[in-house]
């Protein structure tokens, strides 16, 4: 098999877009943070989808940035680091949801379900330890990363600039969480998966530069060299 740049960025296009639509999907019909105890199957579930949409996620924007990483330069590149660093804390918070919480239920209780309000932007009745520092990170992450690097993918303008500027301000608006009541938290995650789709749609319609595509030369019937004057 013929690995190429293009065939690879159409994959992370694939990627970025499906983890898109499963970041979506899930937020339908989710259970509040208290219903843990009572719906840990589905919990676990739904955990297990978000632990894929963050792996998907990771490979998306990889391949969005390598793919105008000249254009959208130091902001770019700032943005998405943190960004990833983000998405890699959401990686690990997502698998200790799905594999350690549940294990914890029966034992510590008053614990898992300190995770489970932190990590839906409350504040926990007692300490979860360096959780906390994780979740920091994740959210910390998430919104800044999210804002540098759409506001550097608009100003490059290479990909769909309606998806960029729709990451930047979607992932902004998630720090108006700690605020608000728990009722927004999936409605406000729903315009990040939507410009995640956009952005790997983007890119897989418009997976290479032009300069770079692979060019044959042209010969013009009728053409006559001429001789070389000294």
């Amino acid at each position: 098999m013929n690995v190429t740049s293009t065939g690879l960025a159409r994959a992370a296009g694939a990627a970025a877009a499906t983890a898109g639509a499963i970041f979506v999907a899930v937020q339908v019909n989710h259970p509040a943070g208290s219903a843990f105890d009572t719906e840990t199957s589905e919990w676990v579930a739904r955990s297990a989808a978000k632990t894929v949409m963050a792996v998907l996620a990771l490979a998306g924007i990889t391949g969005i940035w390598l793919r105008q990483h000249r254009q959208v330069g130091l902001l770019g590149l700032v943005g998405y680091v943190v960004f990833a660093v983000g998405y890699l804390a959401m990686l690990c918070v997502q698998v200790i949801a799905a594999t350690v919480l549940p294990t914890l239920l029966d034992s510590d209780p008053g614990y898992v379900m300190d995770v489970v309000h932190a990590a839906e932007g409350g504040a926990p009745a007692g300490d979860i330890g360096a959780m906390q520092v994780v979740l920091n990170v994740s959210g910390a992450g998430y919104i800044l990363g999210g804002l540098l690097f759409g506001v550097a993918l608009f100003r490059a303008g290479v990909l769909a600039r309606w998806a960029a500027a729709l990451l930047a301000a979607s992932t902004v608006a998630t720090a108006t969480l700690a605020v608000l009541p728990e009722a927004f938290n999936r409605p406000l995650a729903v315009p990040a998966g939507l410009a995640l789709m956009g952005l790997g749609a983007s890119l897989w319609r418009n997976p290479a530069d032009a300069a770079s595509r692979d060019s044959r030369p042209t010969e013009h019937a009728g053409a006559v060299a001429e001789p070389a004057v000294r």
